[in-house]
């Protein structure tokens, strides 16, 4: 399996994976997130990678552009959202490992935080932390049930600690619908 930066040429395979992996209904919600964020100017920088195997592509994930809006200086900011992979792919590490490459990758660039809005028992597994017990603030109100969902990652030291504010997401990602349950 290979993990690369996504191009151009591999849009209509990857909302294709979003398609599949998400289920006729969930699916063609993603695929309509993901087309729009794509064309979405306010969600750049972006950063989109994709897993390979045999020439097809199997999985995906996505990181863009977040504002923290608080009392610090301007921070270097970015959502996981979303993260898919072929059925009959899952439970084989893929996902585990678009992650873990993204992330080193949004090091290597400067990125400070790096949100998500997921299964805590997932993201926990790869330093996600939950984000409002730590002052940071969704976009839109998160169901208490939900409120360990929300989570944040410092890819820098203390970023965490000396961070904190609402998030404001792209203008796609940002609409309330994506923030309910």
């Amino acid at each position: 399996m290979k993990i690369r930066h996504a191009t151009e040429n591999d849009i209509t395979n990857i909302l294709q994976v979003h398609l599949v992996a998400f289920g006729e209904n969930a699916g063609q919600e993603i695929y309509e997130l993901v087309n729009a964020m794509f064309q979405d100017e306010t969600a750049m920088p972006m950063h989109s990678f994709v897993a390979e195997e045999n020439g097809k592509i199997v999985g995906h994930v996505l990181f863009s552009h977040i504002q923290v809006i608080g009392e610090n200086e301007k921070i270097a900011a970015q959502i996981l959202a979303p993260l898919a992979v072929l059925p009959t792919y899952q439970n084989q590490g893929i996902g585990r490992t678009l992650i873990k490459t993204g992330l080193e990758k949004l090091k290597e660039l400067g990125i400070t935080l790096v949100f998500v809005l997921g299964y805590p028992d997932y993201y926990s597994r790869f330093g996600f932390k939950t984000a409002g017990k730590r002052g940071f603030e969704a976009p839109h109100p998160i169901l208490e049930k939900n409120a360990d969902a929300w989570m944040v990652q410092a890819l820098q030291e203390d970023a965490i600690e000396k961070n904190s504010g609402k998030i404001q997401c792209s203008t796609v990602l940002g609409q309330p619908q994506y923030w309910q349950e």
